[in-house]
């Protein structure tokens, strides 16, 4: 499922008001911070409505429950995420795939609750939650494959190959975000690198996929 069919689940009932729709994304910011710092269970609706100094209907006017809000949130950052990593279309492959990591990167620095939120899959196990993590994966996987092979249909091992990459990714940047201890511009370097290796596994196990020229080490 795309990310933009997943948001249209949680969409609010149509308002018509540019007023309506900038205290929804109020109240998805406020949720966002919220939902960070406490389990999903630990907040009521009472005291997600004291804290956002607002009426509990609002809250239901919006989102029709605790659990609409909370997958709108983490939706809302998921767009946010996607379009910031997938950016760039108009550049060559590889300058492509530098600025999709960088995005990434940038993305996880300055909102760190969210990407927290994004990649944990958000709290406990929450199957529509998980889905909304792995439309992620393979949004990141089809803009890497599209930079690096031209194209994002792509066979079950390349696939599972860029997969596993992000999913290391992913790790990597939960640590770096918790401990800064290298710049952005460092680490961005290392996940090319990184990608650069798996490129080159990729074509080895299946050459009709060959890495791009920047991948190779002759």
């Amino acid at each position: 499922m795309h990310i933009s069919q997943q948001r249209a689940d949680v969409r609010p009932r149509a308002r018509g008001t540019e007023r309506s729709l900038a205290r929804r994304a109020e109240l998805i910011a406020i949720g966002r911070k919220l939902f960070a710092d406490t389990s999903y269970d630990a907040l009521s609706m009472d005291d997600i409505a004291r804290q956002a100094h607002v009426a509990k209907g609002l809250i239901y006017y919006y989102f029709h429950s605790k659990r609409g809000y909370y997958l709108a949130i983490i939706q809302d950052s998921v767009a946010d995420l996607v379009t910031t990593a997938a950016g760039g279309t108009e550049l060559p492959q590889v300058d492509r795939v530098h600025r999709t990591i960088d995005g990434y990167l940038r993305y996880a620095e300055h909102h760190q609750a969210a990407y927290r939120t994004i990649v944990s899959g958000g709290v406990g196990f929450d199957a529509e939650v998980h889905a909304v993590r792995d439309g992620v994966r393979e949004e990141i996987v089809v803009t890497i494959a599209e930079g690096a092979y031209g194209r994002s249909d792509i066979g079950a091992l390349a696939r599972m190959g860029l997969l596993a990459w992000v999913c290391s990714v992913e790790g990597a940047t939960l640590d770096w975000i918790g401990r800064p201890e290298l710049p952005r511009d460092t680490m961005r370097d290392l996940l090319v690198k990184s990608l650069g290796g798996t490129l080159r596994a990729i074509e080895e196990l299946d050459p009709a996929y060959p890495a791009p020229a920047a991948a190779r080490r002759d």
